[in-house]
C-alpha cells in the first residue's frame, strides 16, 4: 500500500487471498474499488454485488462493506482511497466540487463497465497514481521531504480521474437489473434486518421468526453468501455506530454510548472494541479530538 500522508493510498491489481478473511469495514477516506478479475461477492450494507470484471464501486467510506472472494478464484483487484477534505480546496478553485457526487450522493454507486473504453480510463488513472505515490514515497524516504512537483502530478491525475468517473455517473452506466437468486435475496433481507435492530438484543429466533424464515436456513445463507456470520455482521454495524458516537457526540459518556450500542457489559464494549479497533475507546475519542482540533487550526 502507497500512502502520501493520509490523503491518499493506492493499491494496483493486487491478487490472492493470502489475508485468508476480509474483515467487515468502514474508513474516513472515499474510496474507488476496481474488479478485474476471480469470483467475489461484495456486501455493501444490506445489498450484495456478484462482481464482474471492469465493474467499479464508488463507496462513501463510512458505510460497511466487505467482499467475499470464492477461496481459490484468481481475486484481482485495484483500490484508491483519497480524503474529500484534502480535495475540498482545489475542486472549489476549479469550480468543480460537484465531482465528489458520486461519493456523497449516489449511495455507494456501482459501474458496470464491462471492461469498456470508460472503464480501461478508470484502470489506466488508478495504475499511474500508484506509480506515482510509490514514486513519491521512494523521495521522501530518500530526502526526508516530500516532493512537490510529484505531489502536484497526482493531484491532477486524481481529479481528472474524477472527472471521468463523474461523467460516468451522469450516463448511468452503473446499476443494470440483474436477477438475484433467493439465497442472495434473503440474506439482503436478514442484513437489512439487522441494520434495523442491531441497537437493540439480537436473537436468532426474534430474526427467522420475523422474516419467516427458520433458524437454521437463516444462518447459514448468511454465511454461505456474505462469508461470515450473522454476529459478525450484528457486532460489525455495532461497532461502526460506536466510532461514530465517539466522534459525532462527544458529550456522551463511554456507558451511554455502551448502551445505546447494546453492549452487554462495559467490559465486553472496552474488550472488543480494543480487540478490533487496536485502542481503548477513550484513546479513540482522544485521538480523533486532537484531529479535529489540528484540522482547524491549518484551515
Amino acid at each position: 500500500m502507497k500512502l502520501m500522508d493520509d490523503w491518499i493510498n493506492a493499491n494496483y491489481r493486487v491478487q490472492g487471498v493470502e489475508s485468508s478473511t476480509f474483515q467487515f469495514h468502514s474508513h474516513q477516506e472515499y474510496e474507488i474499488y476496481f474488479f478485474h478479475s476471480g469470483d467475489c461477492k461484495y456486501l455493501i450494507n444490506n445489498r450484495i454485488y456478484e462482481l464482474q470484471p471492469g465493474d467499479i464501486i464508488l463507496l462513501d467510506g463510512l458505510t460497511l462493506h466487505k467482499p467475499n472472494p470464492r477461496p481459490g478464484s484468481t481475486y484481482t483487484r485495484s483500490m484508491l482511497h483519497f480524503s474529500p477534505t484534502w480535495l475540498d480546496e482545489i475542486l472549489s478553485a476549479l469550480g468543480m466540487p460537484y465531482l465528489l457526487d458520486p461519493f456523497q450522493k449516489l449511495n455507494n454507486y456501482l459501474l458496470r463497465t464491462g471492461y469498456d473504453e470508460s472503464g480501461q480510463f478508470v484502470d489506466g488513472r488508478i495504475k499511474k497514481i500508484a506509480s506515482l505515490t510509490s514514486k513519491m514515497d521512494e523521495e521522501k524516504q530518500r530526502t526526508g521531504e516530500k516532493c512537490n512537483h510529484i505531489e502536484a502530478e497526482v493531484r491532477l491525475e486524481l481529479v481528472q480521474l474524477l472527472l471521468g468517473i463523474y461523467k460516468m455517473s451522469q450516463k448511468d452506466l452503473a446499476q443494470l437489473p440483474s436477477k438475484k437468486t433467493d439465497k442472495e435475496l434473503h440474506a439482503e433481507s436478514i442484513a437489512s434486518w439487522i441494520n434495523d435492530h442491531y441497537s437493540e438484543k439480537v436473537t436468532l429466533d426474534r430474526m427467522a421468526d420475523e422474516l419467516n424464515l427458520s433458524k437454521y436456513y437463516t444462518s447459514h445463507v448468511f454465511k454461505e453468501v456474505t462469508g461470515f456470520t450473522i454476529m459478525e455482521y450484528v457486532m460489525g454495524c455495532r461497532l461502526n455506530q460506536v466510532k461514530y458516537l465517539l466522534e459525532m457526540e462527544p458529550d456522551q459518556t463511554l456507558s451511554e454510548v455502551a448502551r445505546a450500542t447494546a453492549f452487554e457489559s462495559m467490559a465486553h464494549f472496552s474488550r472488543f472494541f480494543k480487540e478490533k479497533v487496536g485502542i481503548t475507546p477513550s484513546s479513540y475519542r482522544k485521538n480523533k479530538r486532537v484531529t479535529v482540533k489540528r484540522e482547524d487550526s491549518n484551515s
